[in-house]
C-alpha cells in the first residue's frame, strides 16, 4: 500500500527507478503528466536510445501521438530520430496537420520512406498528402517502385473522395475456389492485411465479382465452393465518392467494411470502419469550424499570424454585415433621442432572435449535411420552424413586455417590444432554415456562410421591427 501511495505521489516515476513507464503516463482525468513529460525530455537530451524505444515499441499509436504533441518542437524530430525503426510512423497521422508537417520537413527523407514503408497503405498516403509536391517526391523517390506506384496512383484521387481514404491491401481470389483453398490461402500467404473483415472474389482481370465475409467463410465446410456463399450484390464504393457520402452509407446499411472499385469495376482497395469514424470526426470538425467562420484547416498548434490571417477574411464580412445592421439605427436617431429607452431595448429584439436563427440554423445545417432535409420534407420543416418562432416569439413577448413595462413605466413600451420579438424570432427561424437551404441549392457550404448572413438579417429586422413599431404606436417623428 505504501508504494502504490508513493507511485502517486511521484507523477510519472515508479519506485523501481524506471523512468518511461507507459502504465503512468496519464492522470485520472485522462491527461499526460506533466513530470512525465519532463522524463521524456531529459531521455531526449541524454539520448537515452535504450530507454525511449522501448517506451514507444510499447505504445499504441494514438497514445504516441498525443506524447509528441505534448513535447517542444526541436524534441518531437529527435524522439523519431533517437528511436528509429521502433517508431510508428502511423502516430503522426494523430497530431495536429501542423506539427506532423513540421516533423516531416526535418526529418531525412530516408528515414521517412522507411517509416512508410512500414505503415498500411490509407495510412501512408494520409501521412504524405498535407506536404508540398517537393517533398512528396523527394520521400517517393526512396520507395521501392511498386510501393511507389500504388501510393501515387492514391494520391492522385481527388481530396476527400473514396480513393483517397481507401486502403489498396485487401484480399482477393478467384470464385471457383473452395472454402478449403481460401483458407489455406490466408494461412500460408505471409503478407495479408493487418485487419480484414471479408474476402472478395475477382476475375482474371481484377473485375468485381462478389464478397464474403468471414463469418459466412468460417460457418462453411472446406468443400464448399465459394460461388456458393458470394453477395453479388455487396455494397461497393467507387473510388471518386465522396468520404462524407461513403460514411453516410456505413451508417445506413451497418457496414464494417466496403469495397472499392474504379470506373471499370475493377477491384482497386478497401474502406473499413476506422476510416470512416476519422471521416465522420474531420466533418463534424469542420462543419463546427464553419458555423463559426473558421476554416477546417486551423489547428491548435497554429501560429498567431497563421489563425489571424484565416480569420480575417469572415471577421471582416462580419463587419461590413454590422455597419448595415447599425445603418438601420440612423434611420431612426430622432426617434432615440427622443426615447432614450428604445436605444437601450433595441439590442435584447436584435439579440432574441439572433439566438433563435442560431438554434434553428444549427438543425438545418446538420439536416442538410445528413440529407434528412430535402425537396419532399422542406415546406413542412419550413412551416415547422416558423410556427415554433411564433410560439416562443408570444411565450418572450409576455416576459419582455412586463418587464420593459417595469424598467421604464412606460405602458405601451411593453406592447411595442412584444410585437417586436415575435416579429423577430419568426424572422429568425425563417432565416435560419430558408438561407442554409438556399446556399445548398446553389452549391455553396450552408455551413460557412450560413451565420453572418442570417444574423444580419435578425439584427435589421430587429432593430427596424421595434423602432418603426415604436415610431407608429407613440408617434415620434
Amino acid at each position: 500500500m505504501a508504494e502504490d501511495i508513493d507511485v502517486a505521489q511521484a507523477g510519472a516515476r515508479p519506485v523501481d527507478g524506471s523512468t518511461l513507464d507507459p502504465a503512468l503516463m496519464r492522470d485520472e482525468d485522462g491527461q499526460i503528466r506533466h513530470e512525465f513529460v519532463e522524463d521524456i525530455t531529459r531521455a531526449i537530451k541524454a539520448a537515452d536510445r535504450p530507454s525511449l524505444s522501448e517506451f514507444v515499441a510499447e505504445l499504441h499509436e494514438a497514445d504516441l501521438g498525443d506524447v509528441i504533441g505534448a513535447l517542444e518542437p526541436d524534441d518531437r524530430v529527435a524522439l523519431v530520430e533517437l528511436t528509429g525503426t521502433d517508431f510508428d510512423f502511423s502516430a503522426l497521422n494523430e497530431v495536429d496537420e501542423t506539427v506532423r508537417e513540421e516533423i516531416l520537413e526535418e526529418l531525412e527523407p530516408e528515414t521517412v520512406a522507411e517509416g512508410v514503408r512500414e505503415l498500411e497503405s490509407d495510412d501512408a498516403v494520409e501521412l504524405l498528402e498535407g506536404l508540398d509536391e517537393e517533398d512528396k517526391e523527394e520521400i517517393l523517390e526512396k520507395l521501392p517502385p511498386s510501393e511507389r506506384d500504388a501510393l501515387e496512383r492514391s494520391l492522385l484521387y481527388p481530396e476527400n473522395s473514396a480513393g483517397r481514404r481507401m486502403q489498396s491491401e485487401f484480399i482477393a481470389v478467384p470464385p471457383d475456389w473452395t472454402v478449403g483453398q481460401a483458407i489455406d490461402y490466408m494461412r500460408d500467404t505471409p503478407d495479408l492485411p493487418e485487419r480484414f473483415y471479408e474476402i472478395y472474389a475477382v476475375d482474371g482481370n481484377q473485375h468485381w465479382q462478389g464478397a464474403v465475409s468471414l463469418d459466412t467463410l468460417l460457418r462453411a465446410r472446406r468443400p464448399v465452393p465459394l460461388a456458393d456463399l458470394i453477395e453479388e450484390d455487396r455494397r461497393r464504393v467507387s473510388v471518386l465518392d465522396d468520404q462524407e457520402e461513403v460514411a453516410r452509407m456505413f451508417g445506413k446499411y451497418n457496414l464494417v467494411a466496403a469495397p472499392v472499385v474504379d470506373t471499370t469495376n475493377r477491384l482497386v482497395g478497401v474502406i473499413t470502419i476506422d476510416d470512416v469514424v476519422d471521416v465522420i470526426e474531420e466533418e463534424a470538425d469542420e462543419d463546427l469550424k464553419a458555423l463559426g467562420g473558421v476554416t477546417s484547416d486551423e489547428e491548435l498548434s497554429d501560429s498567431v499570424w497563421t489563425i489571424a490571417r484565416a480569420r480575417f477574411n469572415w471577421l471582416l464580412v462580419n463587419l461590413a454585415t454590422a455597419f448595415l445592421a447599425s445603418s438601420v439605427l440612423g434611420l431612426f436617431e430622432g426617434q432615440l433621442e427622443k426615447m432614450v429607452a428604445l436605444a437601450v431595448l433595441a439590442p435584447i429584439v436584435a439579440s432574441q432572435g439572433g439566438n433563435a436563427a442560431t438554434q434553428t440554423m444549427t438543425v438545418a445545417v446538420r439536416a442538410l449535411a445528413t440529407r434528412e432535409l430535402h425537396s419532399n420534407n422542406a415546406l413542412r420543416v419550413v412551416l415547422r420552424e416558423a410556427m415554433v418562432g411564433l410560439v416562443n416569439g408570444l411565450a418572450f413577448a409576455v416576459i419582455t413586455g412586463v418587464a420593459a413595462v417595469a424598467w421604464f413605466k412606460i405602458p405601451g413600451l411593453g406592447v411595442v417590444i412584444g410585437l417586436a420579438i415575435v416579429v423577430n424570432l419568426i424572422a429568425g427561424a425563417l432565416g435560419g432554415i430558408l438561407i442554409p437551404m438556399v446556399l445548398e441549392r446553389v452549391r455553396a457550404d450552408p455551413a460557412v456562410a450560413s451565420g453572418t448572413f442570417v444574423t444580419t438579417i435578425t439584427d435589421v429586422v430587429g432593430f427596424f421591427s421595434f423602432l418603426g413599431i415604436a415610431t407608429l404606436w407613440f408617434g415620434l417623428k
